[in-house]
């Protein structure tokens, strides 16, 4: 009888060419483990949060115009409210500390100092640019890129004088939305309205 050197030899086929055991069940990655903060501002809208250190997160509530911070350590929530219902979109902190938010609803980029609770208000110069929103910083702080949906541009902030620039989008209606800085300084945009991408010389804001 050849039946058993047949299947040791198709066995052995097998497994030189790839077919290796599934691994035990002891072998398994670890599950990962989601850990949950309640915001204690019901109905608030929390998005975007911008995490600082393993103490420091901050976010926005767009729906209820606040700022806020959270020290995962000990779970407290630090809140700073937006009396002019600014409805912000996002924010992004500094180096330096500086808390800065799109005040998507009033058409401005705000500077908030969290040491002595000043806020700064940074219109555009443009009333169509009425939606700042999806801010971020280039590589070294200088510049504050962001995009204004409704109104269809791309802007910039010299954090220095405040200057702001507008560019619009060529296409109509493309609602311009995230913005994602390259290596080499280039702002990448998706245009949300559309099936494209776009992006924006940082020297020459072509």
């Amino acid at each position: 009888m050849l039946v058993r050197p047949l299947l040791v030899l198709i066995a052995g086929v097998f497994m030189s060419v790839g077919f290796a055991p599934l691994p035990a069940a002891s072998e398994e990655k670890n599950p990962v483990t989601i850990k949950e903060w309640t915001v204690p501002y019901e109905e608030s809208r929390p998005r975007d949060p911008f995490a600082v250190s393993e103490k420091e997160v901050w976010f926005v509530g767009q729906r209820s115009s606040y700022l806020a911070r959270l020290n995962p350590q000990d779970g407290s929530f630090e809140k700073h409210d937006l009396v002019d219902q600014a409805g912000p979109h996002n924010l992004i902190v500094g180096k330096d500390g500086i808390v800065w938010y799109a005040g998507n609803l009033k058409g401005y980029v705000g500077r908030f100092d969290p040491e002595n609770g000043e806020i700064e208000k940074i219109a555009m110069p443009d009333p169509a640019a009425r939606d700042p929103h999806t801010l971020v910083f280039d590589a070294d702080q200088s510049h504050i890129w962001f995009t204004v949906q409704g109104g269809n541009f791309i802007g910039r902030v010299t954090v220095a004088d405040r200057k702001v620039d507008l560019i619009p989008v060529p296409t109509p209606r493309a609602r311009p939305y995230g913005i994602r800085m390259a290596p080499d300084g280039t702002p990448w945009i998706v245009l949300f309205g559309t099936h494209k991408l776009a992006s924006v010389n940082p020297e020459s804001l072509n």
